[in-house]
């Protein structure tokens, strides 16, 4: 199936007048005005100034217009829509592809590009930021200095700084990107810092039935103008509840600070099921059907639950409650259902998102069901809030 670019729904959830968690907002995300070109389409879903993010804003974040690399102090989520390249299409001979050449600034600052940009790529370019990026439809091509690492629905991508330059494929892409503040310490260049090794997934170790391996790539340069694949295969951070089979909140990258460090792993980090202070957790969430568990689970499960995945101060378990995996902690957190469907529960009733659809959760008292008889995932990125 072809990727037509479009609208996209954004759910944001609030308080009611009495407190309640519910849904704001519910209705598609406003495109972008800045030309892309060649039939992409660009939609902000959340534009913060300020680390931590704030959490109750009078005005919607993301009508703060068009800035590439996300504002200096804060990051943006969007997501960016980009129609097929034809068949046989040979982008060294289309004359409206700009020609490569040596790094230059570009006017707004924090951007360095090398040009290519044409009607189905971007430019090759580098931004000062952390980038967690999870393709949401079609394929794309991330073409680094030392290779080019095919990318297709359902994979996760960490751009830790690197020069880059994405292709879309015949047909075509939808690809979020959460990007926000990095800390260059060597100017221009961006190189990622320390000898951190980088963690594998253990092969001998077989993942329970319903839970797929998240595949994780990690990009960055380590010499000046180098950008090179770090790391490309399944995530190994994941946790299981054992009261709900099938279910699994996969890891794969923390920053711990703002602005975020440029480093080759971050998983060998502490857990915690809420991100560091100033910082955030990039996650997966697979949830099996619902009713595979329904009407097993009371506290005492569901305590242990949220404690071996360090947050036992994030469960509000009620036995009145709508779901028993009720949750609530000081994040804002960018959630994109990247495969099934998944039901977002708040106190005050359900909402039901799709493949491709995004919630916006700021803060407030929720949980994340399976209503369905397949397996669902989400993508979901937690930023500390206040």
């Amino acid at each position: 199936m072809s990727v037509e670019p479009g609208p996209i729904r954004r759910v944001v959830t609030g308080a009611d007048a009495n407190g309640r968690s519910a849904v704001i907002w519910d209705g598609p995300g406003r495109p972008g005005d800045a030309p892309m070109g060649g039939g992409r389409l660009h939609t902000d879903f959340w534009i913060w100034n300020a680390t931590p993010l704030p959490s109750g804003d009078a005005d919607d974040p993301a009508e703060r217009g068009y800035d590439f690399p996300g504002p200096a102090a804060g990051g943006h989520l969007r997501i960016v829509q980009g129609r097929g390249s034809p068949q046989g299409y040979d982008r060294r001979v289309d004359p409206e592809v700009e020609a490569y050449h040596a790094p230059v600034e570009e006017p707004q600052g924090r951007i360095w590009s090398r040009g290519g940009r044409g009607p189905f790529s971007s430019h090759m370019h580098k931004t000062q930021t952390i980038d967690y990026a999870v393709c949401l439809a079609g394929g794309r091509a991330l073409q680094l200095d030392d290779q080019t690492v095919r990318l297709h629905q359902g994979d996760f991508v960490v751009d830790v700084g690197a020069w880059h330059q994405w292709h879309t494929p015949p047909a075509g892409s939808s690809m979020s990107f959460d990007m926000f503040a990095a800390e260059f310490v060597d100017g221009a260049d961006g190189l990622l810092q320390g000898s951190d090794p980088v963690m594998v997934a253990d092969a001998s170790l077989a993942l329970p039935a319903g839970v797929k391996p998240i595949r994780r790539v990690v990009v960055g340069d380590t010499s000046p103008g180098k950008s090179e694949l770090i790391s490309d295969g399944a995530s190994p951070d994941n946790r299981f509840d054992p009261a709900r089979p099938g279910f699994c909140l996969t890891r794969l990258w923390v920053a711990n600070r703002h602005p975020a460090p440029l480093v080759r792993e971050t998983l060998h980090l502490p857990h915690s099921f809420a991100p560091p202070k100033s910082g955030s957790i990039f996650r997966a969430l697979t949830l099996p059907p619902d009713a595979s568990w329904q009407g097993r689970v009371g506290e005492r499960e569901v305590r242990a639950w949220f404690s071996s995945a360090g947050g036992a101060e994030a469960s509000t378990y009620a036995p009145d409650a709508p779901h028993p995996y009720m949750q609530k902690t000081r994040t804002v957190d960018f959630c994109l259902v990247v495969e099934g469907t998944a039901t977002l529960v708040l106190d005050s009733g359900e909402t039901t998102l799709n493949q491709g659809e995004v919630a916006i959760v700021l803060g407030n008292n929720h949980a994340w069901a399976n209503r369905t008889d397949a397996p669902a995932i989400v993508a979901v990125c937690m930023h500390d809030a206040r």
